[in-house]
């Protein structure tokens, strides 16, 4: 067995190769959104689950980002999950060059968050709404935790997945497999 050398405190990690590792951990597929008078939203893979009591997740976001500054002024955020075949969604929203305000989602079938009014993807697996609870300093990215407020499981469907540097779906199950 190689053992590669792993650089000790102070050392620097090539931003690169911290990508390509970072990549090798496959993540689903988020859109993130705010409401209001400018609503927005951005594609995201650093969601997770924090806690069920009390019930909150995560999200990263650049503070380069629109999305950083808006979130933070909102006070509130929607997640819809995608599904395997919502890669145009991700794209779109992933898109720096995409209108901004209301604009960016005439292309995007969603529906008002019942709680916060977020824009909800349409056809996602599963959407939340959240009241932002706390933010932490994560680098050059805040930690945003929200407080569940609404949590709609919506299909059965196969997630999309992000995995190094491309989009992917699930194949089908060994047991599922013929020979």
């Amino acid at each position: 067995m190689t053992v590669n050398h792993q650089p000790t405190t102070g050392e620097l990690v090539d931003p690169e190769q911290l990508r390509g590792a970072f990549g090798t951990f496959a993540t689903g597929v988020t859109v993130v959104t705010v409401g209001g008078q400018e609503p927005h939203g951005m594609t995201a893979n650093s969601f997770s689950s924090v806690s069920l009591d009390p019930p909150l997740i995560l999200v990263c976001v650049d503070r380069k980002a629109v999305m950083h500054d808006t979130l933070h002024a909102a006070g509130a955020f929607g997640v819809s999950v995608l599904a395997a075949g919502q890669e145009p969604v991700a794209r779109h929203f992933a898109n720096r060059w995409r209108p901004l305000g209301r604009a960016q989602f005439d292309t995007v079938d969603w529906v008002p968050g019942r709680a916060t009014g977020a824009p909800l993807i349409s056809g996602a697996l599963a959407s939340f709404e959240c009241r932002l609870w706390r933010a932490y300093d994560g680098g050059d990215h805040s930690i945003f935790v929200g407080r569940l407020l609404t949590v709609e499981r919506l299909s059965e469907e196969e997630p999309m997945l992000f995995l190094r540097g491309r989009f992917r779906q699930i194949g089908p199950d060994r047991s599922e497999v013929r020979t």
